[in-house]
């Protein structure tokens, strides 16, 4: 009545009471008051509104209608939906919530529509779509319960009531409107045209997928309306996906996604960004994998999410570079088959596998949980370090069986042996020609060990009916039991820092291992100097600068020592006669090599793994840094910038000489100062 009144005081007065009950009660009455009274009033004071206000006076009913959503998506308040613990009140009915996830859902079609009009109009509120989320909540909970018929022809339901059709009609229709809204701004898309209200397409699509599988055959109808946005829905996961979020739904279809989405997501898993602790290391290099344990192995995770501070001893240079040169250096240790933790696959030297014949003492084991915790963080941090792993290590940490096609690399004896006893003609084998039993041969520590793949293996006979089920239980101990005390530990410590096993499982899932081989191994192709010179910029020299032209040339090629004595007898006229070198004079005898070129991207940024993109995926860019040193220093750099800092040598001959000091690999890491 007073809000009614015309009086301008008592409208007022009324608004400031509303607004105050809103913000008070919550925090004046007890929880189980509150989740019962709460409720009512809202619902009731959202319905006066509506009917005497309406869009007249939006931002007060809106504020009423977020408070009422906020109750309604509190899981402690969902009995109010349900007759309460007892199940004989029911404060709500579920009718009572369809007029506001009706007019949300019209609204949030409204907002995609103004999205796909223009750039400078703003698309679904944020408050939009969390209210929709609220009020959709009990409706499908409320759908779980009760059996449906395929929607998807003529809506025919088991059930008419408790929102199973009204449901079914929000989602068709806005989805409807969404996939109108996906062609439009496909083509902004491509002409990168960036519109503030498309982060929410994403959450909506969230939505509209968590409905769709309510229904039988509704998530194969999301999915064919989807089937033609694959680059669009890519471009909205890189840009606006966050951390934090639920993409299940996006990760369970991964090949309707490509790479880079892939990535982006995985790598969002990680609750790295909650925390804000320091951990600082001093590490001696002469033990670097004995002490390296003591900092990681026994730390808090959370520490270690956080800002990680590295710096060898006796050494100035402190910051990023350190700490990639670091990742580095400790997962060649650790991957290193002389270490004894991990073998290398005969077939694929790059690719690692855990060592069945490795120690098994507790603190062994526990070099398992460093490693999985060191590769989890290369990863968050998006440090390449060039290990790869082995198919059927992968799956195990995917939560995945392994089988006879995954040994390939890993055993191909073993392989080769296993498909021979396949594909062996049948007759053959049940004649015995094989000679095996459920047995096979354990290696520990030098000496061999029969042991029985099956209770009783030892007296059962490999014949043509069971000898699938040998391979299978051979492939099993091989692979499996040998080793599953030790990816347990590993799969330990990676979850230590990606939060969780459902997030281990849901990283290894979502990924192909060609996948996890690009993030962490980085560019598997050559160090390319056109890309190299493309992503450099410069500071204190110009691009044509006669040392900038030489530094270039020096990457690309070793010149022959006979223009040496040639060049330097030329120095004086090279800034207004470098077309000497461009006009072919000087003959390339033989290029740098790609040891060489990885020595010399390590000295300038600790890594010698570029990212998938290339040298474009570097953030920041190169820098090539003019230095006041004297000519007979040699370069240094500022690794956690990408600066190399490059002195002004007199002739190219002299600068080739410095740089040989350089990309020598020890000396590479040497000479970095930050």
């Amino acid at each position: 009545m007073l809000y009614m009144s015309p009086d301008e005081d008592n409208k007022i007065c009324a608004i400031e009471s509303i607004q105050d009950l809103l913000v008070s009660i919550p925090l004046l009455l007890p929880h189980t008051v509150y989740s019962q009274f709460l409720p009512v009033v809202l619902l009731e004071l959202c319905k006066l509104l509506r009917r005497v206000a309406g869009y007249d006076d939006y931002c007060l009913y809106k504020l009423c209608r977020n408070s009422l959503g906020v109750v309604v998506k509190d899981s402690k308040a969902m009995n109010i939906f349900h007759g309460g613990d007892d199940n004989r009140v029911m404060i709500i009915a579920l009718q009572d919530l369809f007029p506001f996830v009706a007019e949300l859902a019209s609204e949030l079609s409204r907002g995609l529509v103004s999205s796909m009009e223009s750039v400078s109009k703003f698309g679904p509120s944020t408050s939009d779509v969390k209210d929709f989320r609220a009020f959709l909540k009990p409706l499908k909970a409320a759908v779980v319960k009760y059996q449906v018929i395929l929607p998807l022809s003529n809506c025919i339901f088991t059930c008419e009531d408790n929102g199973i059709r009204f449901l079914y009609v929000i989602f068709d229709d806005l989805l409807t409107t969404l996939v109108m809204c996906l062609k439009a701004i496909e083509g902004l898309v491509i002409e990168k045209k960036e519109n503030g209200g498309w982060d929410q397409y994403l959450v909506i699509l969230k939505e509209l997928h968590d409905i769709s599988k309510l229904y039988q055959g509704g998530e194969e109808y999301f999915r064919t309306n989807l089937k033609d946005f694959k680059r669009l829905l890519c471009h909205l996961i890189v840009r606006y996906a966050k951390r934090g979020k639920d993409y299940g739904w996006i990760l369970d279809q991964k090949d309707d996604i490509n790479f880079e989405a892939r990535r982006h997501l995985v790598m969002l898993l990680s609750p790295m960004d909650e925390y804000d602790d320091i951990h600082e290391m001093f590490i001696d290099r002469s033990r670097l994998l004995t002490e390296s344990f003591e900092y990681v192995a026994n730390e808090e995770p959370k520490r270690l999410r956080g800002e990680l501070i590295m710096e060898f001893k006796d050494e100035e240079a402190t910051g990023r570079g350190v700490l990639r040169e670091w990742f580095f250096l400790l997962s060649q240790e650790i991957f290193n088959p002389k270490t004894g933790l991990f073998v290398a696959c005969p077939n694929d030297p790059r690719r690692s596998f855990p060592n069945p014949s490795s120690n098994v003492d507790r603190l062994h084991v526990e070099y398992y949980r460093l490693a999985g915790r060191v590769i989890a963080l290369a990863l968050m941090n998006k440090i390449q370090v060039g290990i790869v792993f082995d198919r059927s290590f992968f799956l195990q940490l995917a939560g995945k069986n392994v089988s006879l096609e995954d040994i390939k690399d890993a055993d191909p004896l073993l392989y080769s042996s296993c498909r021979q006893i396949l594909d062996m003609d049948p007759s053959a084998v049940d004649q015995d020609a094989l000679g095996l039993t459920f047995v096979w041969d354990i290696n520990e520590s030098g000496s061999i060990k029969v042991a029985e793949l099956c209770p009783g293996g030892k007296d059962m006979i490999v014949n043509s009916s069971n000898r699938k089920a040998y391979v299978d239980l051979l492939i099993h101990h091989r692979f499996v039991a040998s080793v599953a005390e030790k990816i347990s530990h590993f799969a330990r410590g990676f979850t230590d820092i990606i939060g969780g096993e459902k997030n281990l499982k849901m990283f290894f899932g979502s990924l192909a291992l060609e996948d996890f081989d690009r993030i962490l191994h980085g560019n598997e192709s050559d160090i390319c100097v056109v890309d190299w010179k493309a992503h450099t910029d410069y500071q204190g020299y110009l691009q044509n600068d006669p040392q900038i032209y030489w530094f270039w040339k020096v990457c690309v090629c070793k010149i022959s020592t006979f223009f040496f004595f040639l060049m330097h007898q030329t120095i004086q006229q090279l800034p207004n006669n470098l077309s000497f070198f461009n006009s072919g004079v000087v003959r390339v005898v033989e290029e740098m090599t790609v040891k060489q070129r990885k020595a010399l991207l390590f000295f300038w940024t600790s890594m010698k793994y570029l990212p998938v993109e290339g040298f474009g995926g570097l953030t920041p860019r190169l820098y090539i840094h003019k230095s006041n040193e004297s000519i007979d220093h040699l370069p240094s750099s500022h690794t956690c910038f990408y600066q190399i800092l490059l002195p002004v040598y007199p002739s190219m001959a002299v600068m080739k000489n410095r740089l040989s000091f350089i990309t020598q690999d020890h000396v590479g890491c040497s000479y970095g100062i930050s």
